[in-house]
């Protein structure tokens, strides 16, 4: 399970994978130079509900993933979150699609 905390203040958990895919979709709106919105469901376990930050070019942010290996990216699941970064609504996740090869998320987790 990895942490994203922004501004030293808001920490939230997702799992590695899923926070390594936020990281390059985060990543490449902020190299443009382009701000976003970023928003996702609270777990019931802190109320329920749901967060939205809006994040900058100068906005503090830590990825901190506590698997040792990176995961393998699916660029399918890249460029639809992209889609939703680029969108009115800003960045929100949405469910991985299969990768590009039919190989499913745990198939291509390296060894």
């Amino acid at each position: 399970m990895g942490k994203l905390t922004y501004e030293n203040a808001i920490k939230v958990d997702f799992d590695d994978r899923t926070l390594a895919h936020l990281q390059l979709v985060i990543g490449a709106k902020l190299r443009r130079g382009e701000p976003l919105h970023f928003t996702w469901r609270d777990d019931i376990s802190i109320g329920g509900g749901r967060t939205s930050i809006w994040i900058h070019p100068q906005s503090t942010l830590v990825y901190k993933f506590y698997g040792s290996r990176k995961p393998q990216l699916n660029p399918a699941w890249i460029d639809a979150l992209a889609y939703t970064a680029n969108s009115s609504t800003g960045l929100y996740l949405v469910p991985e699609p299969p990768m590009p090869n039919g190989e499913t998320a745990s198939q291509a987790m390296p060894a």
